[in-house]
Order: C-alpha cells, then structure tokens, then sequence
C-alpha cells in the first residue's frame, strides 16, 4: 500500500519537519500544499526532520486547487482529517485499499469548511476529551499513518529490533 501524506498550508516548521520525519520511516509521500507558513529552507523545520531529508520522497503543490486537479478525491481514496469528522479514524477498512490519501489542515484552521461539506462521508477523526481545540498536527499525522500501517501488518517495515541479536 503506498500513503500519501497531504498538508495542507502547513504553518508551523517543527510540525512539519516531524511529520517529514514520520514519512521517511514509514516510506510515504508527503504532499505540501501552499501557501506554506514558512520557508523550506527554515532551520526548525530542517532540524526537526532531522537528517531524514534526502530519503523523502515529497511533492509540492501551488495551491490547494492545483493538488485536486491533479489528485481528484472522486478517483482517489481520500480522508481528510478534521476535529469535525464523521467517522473515526480507526473505523476505516485501510488495508482493502492499494493507495490512500491522507489530508490535513492548517493548525490553525484545519482543512477548508466546503471540502468537508463536500467530502463529508470521507472525514475522519481523532476521538478526544470534549471542548478541546485539537492535537498537535505532527502527532496526528503519526496517529492515523500507524493506524492504517497496523491494518496492514506494517508491511515491509520492520517490526521487530534486532538490537539483541548482536549482543
């Protein structure tokens, strides 16, 4: 299964640079789509993806509208994260799909009210306590990437640590 990551106006590098991070070791494809709230050449967002850059794989977009046309969510298995979701995240059958997308908004706004309107039936969300704003970006990405990567027995990653075998 290949997962792809889609930020969408990302603002905050360190969050960023973390979610980079996530999508080297897991072997997605990270989309960003501007404007971005910061420069691809900031110090936070380069420390926070550590020394991860060279082994992702990551496209980059104009502007929302531009990934649709070229990504169309009707062709396309899209979700799209939002604190207003439908579904949980955890009730969606990942591991029947070949190829998914998985969007998030801006930290301070999320993704856009009439993609959610349009898209309802595909909107997922992170169970939490009510009257609380949202988790940190990078941390739900994490949370949604693992789970669709524990549907699918974490398929060629590795699951095990051979840390003892040399020991």
């Amino acid at each position: 299964m290949k997962i792809h990551i889609v930020m969408v106006e990302p603002e905050i590098p360190q969050n960023t640079g973390n979610i980079a991070r996530t999508c080297a070791i897991i072997n997605a494809k990270l989309h960003l789509v501007k404007p971005l709230g910061f420069e691809m050449s900031d110090k936070y967002l380069k420390r926070a993806g550590l020394d991860y850059w060279d082994k992702l794989d990551i496209e980059m977009h104009e502007s929302f509208e531009e990934f649709l046309v070229k990504y169309p969510p009707a062709k396309n298995n899209m979700f799209f994260a939002t604190t207003k979701g439908k579904h949980c995240y955890s009730d969606v059958e990942y591991n029947k799909m070949e190829e998914i997308f998985l969007l998030f908004g801006k930290e301070t706004k999320g993704l856009p009210e009439d993609i959610l309107q349009k898209y309802l039936d595909r909107t997922i969300r992170i169970p939490m306590r009510e009257n609380f704003r949202s988790l940190n970006l990078s941390n739900s990405v994490a949370i949604v990437a693992y789970e669709v990567l524990r549907q699918t027995n974490f398929k060629n990653l590795q699951e095990i640590s051979n840390y003892f075998d040399n020991k």
